[in-house]
């Protein structure tokens, strides 16, 4: 029975599978088995500081012609071996240049096949390929720290000197062993796939690569901790369920964050605060978000536990208002609708409350303007502030709207907020249709004439409300964090969280500093925009 070598991989070994694998090759030498490190220098040398016997196992590559070349691979038996016989632990080809020249075409394609290495090529190419796969694997002198070192920093060596060989033959055939087919029992098992395919199975993102490397004094690179490198890919896994967690930005500065609301937000307010909680939501069409199996807005209020709920783009007509009221959750006894009469089934804004409001508006009481045709605001008047529900319009293709919009609504909204607020404090809140500032928009550099982020618009937002005393909530909060409101459809942004941030809520100063929390809620779906939520303290 053919014995069978086996190259002390023992569990003491740091577990490479969560770093970086290295595909093994099947070498068979005689009645021997002999796994190999493709490219690895002095292989084992660091996995098996305790083996004392060493082997010298001759090696036979045959071709038509019956011509013989030996070659010797020196493997090591696990034991307890000394240092000085470290240099005997991987073995390597004993043929100096002359004969590896001197060989045929067949010859070196032969050998190189079972080294597990390219065997396309011109006899010059063939020739430069193992004898550079026999320099990598020359195992050299090295100090005690040195041999301290992680097999995982080796492993990435060798890694690069491969593709540098790949590169230069211009291949892209490659058979590799898949670590997890590969076995004693049956070595010769191959699975054909390419080195960088396997990496990219070990190895989910680059995002992983780059976290886990840091850069030593020598330059050299190391990996992480097996915990850390753990921790990493846990946190990868988790960003597909949750992309909003990953810092999605084209030109992010070194200080941002992605914002994560289950550890960005603050405690809840102690039991017997007086506050409110306010929240707002573009729904892109109510009835259709209602008809949705995975939507319960019992669920959500539940959850949230809200006050007040704006709503925004309900796209419903006067006569749908009634039916809609019929299915409003219970406690939740106040609803006040707009809807637009220039253009039907279009816009549309609401506030449903279960604190019934002072008063209740509609627009901006200036008669017959288009401002109040579209049915874009309802104002709320509660005890100790005003809540402007607004849906702010679009400046459109080709920026059709936007004279309209700079011009027009924006002064007007601006000018009706500073009158409100001589009497009581405002709450601006809803679909504002601007990314105000660059870390509001996942492509900048990209979007600078698309509607919402043109220098116009963003020009606007400042001077009509933020220059005329209103607090942007989220970003007082939170100076350095992206966080996202809205993602578009159409190339299915929100999975990889390219988004835009549109929907705010704008406080007056005067109560700016009476705010708990202003957060995001970028788990809720049901439309392209995800609802945001404001707890005010009363």
């Amino acid at each position: 029975m053919n014995k069978v070598l086996q190259l002390g991989l023992q569990s003491s070994v740091v577990n490479v599978a969560k770093f970086l694998v290295v595909p093994l090759r099947c070498l068979r030498a005689g009645s021997y088995v002999v796994g190999v490190g493709v490219g690895t220098v002095s292989f084992n040398k660091r996995l098996m500081s305790n083996a004392t016997t060493v082997k010298s196992i001759p090696f036979s590559i045959s071709n038509n012609n019956s011509n013989r070349k030996d070659l010797k691979i020196v493997a090591a038996v696990t034991d307890q071996m000394g240092s000085d016989s470290d240099r005997d632990e991987m073995g390597t080809l004993q043929g100096d240049k002359k004969e590896i020249e001197a060989m045929t075409v067949q010859e070196l394609r032969t050998t190189l096949r079972k080294l597990g290495l390219p065997v396309k090529g011109r006899k010059q190419e063939l020739v430069s390929t193992l004898r550079l796969h026999m320099d990598s694997n020359l195992p050299g002198e090295s100090s005690g720290s040195e041999q301290k070192e992680t097999t995982t920093s080796t492993r990435s060596e060798s890694v690069t000197i491969k593709r540098k060989i790949r590169s230069r033959e211009k291949l892209a055939e490659d058979d590799c062993i898949n670590s997890e087919a590969y076995g004693i029992e049956n070595g010769e098992k191959r699975v054909k796939q390419s080195t960088e395919k396997t990496l990219k199975a070990k190895v989910s993102s680059k995002a992983i690569s780059k976290e886990q490397k840091s850069l030593t004094k020598t330059g050299k690179q190391q990996f992480l901790s097996k915990e850390e490198a753990s921790s990493t890919i846990s946190s990868e896994v988790l960003s597909q369920s949750e992309p909003w967690t990953v810092l999605a930005h084209k030109k992010p500065q070194k200080d941002w964050k992605a914002y994560n609301p289950k550890t960005m937000r603050p405690p809840s307010l102690p039991e017997g605060t007086k506050h409110v909680k306010v929240m707002t939501w573009n729904v892109n069409g109510l009835r259709a978000l209602l008809k949705l199996e995975s939507f319960s807005a019992l669920q959500l209020a539940q959850r949230e536990n809200f006050d007040v709920l704006c709503l925004q783009e309900t796209k419903l007509q006067m006569k749908d208002v009634e039916d809609i009221k019929k299915t409003l959750i219970d406690g939740y006894d106040h609803s006040f609708w707009s809807c637009s009469v220039s253009k039907l089934g279009y816009s549309g804004t609401a506030i449903i409350s279960r604190i019934k409001p002072l008063s209740v508006r509609y627009g901006t009481d200036l008669s017959g303007s288009d401002h109040d045709m579209e049915g874009r605001i309802v104002t709320a008047e509660f005890d100790s502030f005003y809540l402007i529900n607004t849906y702010v319009p679009n400046s459109g293709d080709g920026l059709k709207r936007l004279s309209y919009r700079i011009e027009e609504w924006d002064r007007t909204l601006s000018n009706y907020i500073k009158e409100l607020e001589k009497s009581k404090p405002v709450i601006l809140t809803g679909d504002l249709n601007c990314a105000h500032e660059e870390i509001d928009i996942f492509n900048p550099a990209g979007n600078k004439r698309s509607a919402g982020f043109t220098i116009e618009e963003r020009q606007s937002f400042g001077a009509n409300f933020l220059d005329k005393g209103l607090v942007d909530t989220f970003r007082k909060q939170h100076p350095g964090v992206i966080g996202y409101t809205y993602w578009g459809y159409r190339h299915g942004g929100r999975k990889t969280n390219k988004g835009w941030r549109l929907d705010y809520f704008l406080v007056s100063e005067s109560i700016a500093a009476n705010v708990h929390d202003s957060y995001i809620l970028p788990d809720i779906n049901g439309s392209d925009h995800c609802p945001i939520g404001l707890t005010l303290k009363l």
